[in-house]
């Protein structure tokens, strides 16, 4: 991804895309500036508005041409805090980020990103088959807490692990299906008389 710069411009490279503007103007002193139509450092953006305080790496900037022709945006060294709200009711939607198109990435390189709320939706809309998913990845543990975990799938459920699976109730276990079938491997070799050897080869292929 191209990172904004807001230090002097460099034209040391070659090329007819560098940037000039004749009617760049720039208000500051000695704890920051605003400036209108600044070249970036490697004179390949030009940006429309910056604001900027004397450490290079706190600083707001609205591009307006180049790869990044139509960007906001902000850096600093420091925390970035948003607050908003006291007004409005509880149903309100208060803060909202809309992508119109392209996704929405929220990285913490290196810490975690927390949610709390009264309430945690989460939605995916698709109009065709391979859209509408929620996918989680985790390379160690994915673990929960809660008084009641309900689900419900209107075509397949399937829970699946290479090694133990364990179901327990403490109270009560209950199961309940139309049919019921338990395979093992004992019918790996020799199907048993009701079936079962081609569903074992199913869930055992590599």
């Amino acid at each position: 991804m191209a990172t904004a710069r807001n230090t002097d411009v460099d034209r040391s490279g070659k090329g007819s895309n560098l940037k000039k503007n004749y009617t760049a103007t720039s208000y500051g002193n000695d704890h920051g500036s605003i400036s209108f139509g600044q070249i970036h450092k490697p004179a390949d953006v030009t940006s429309s508005v910056m604001l900027q305080t004397k450490d290079g790496e706190h600083f707001m900037s609205m591009d307006g041409d180049g790869q990044r022709k139509g960007w906001t945006t902000f850096m600093g060294p420091g925390n970035f805090q948003v607050e908003a709200g006291s007004a409005n009711e509880e149903s309100q939607d208060t803060v909202m980020i809309v992508a119109k198109n392209g996704n929405i990435d929220i990285v913490a390189r290196n810490g975690k990103i927390r949610l709390q709320a009264t309430d945690i939706e989460l939605t995916a809309t698709g109009g065709t088959t391979d859209k509408g998913n929620i996918k989680m990845v985790a390379t160690e543990t994915i673990s929960g807490e809660a008084k009641k975990i309900l689900l419900n799938s209107k075509s397949l459920s399937k829970l699946v692990s290479s090694g133990v699976t364990e179901v327990v109730g403490n109270s009560c276990l209950k199961i309940y299906g139309s049919i019921v079938s338990g395979v093992t491997d004992a019918c790996a070799i020799k199907d048993s008389k009701v079936g079962g050897q081609r569903y074992q080869q199913e869930q055992n292929q590599t």
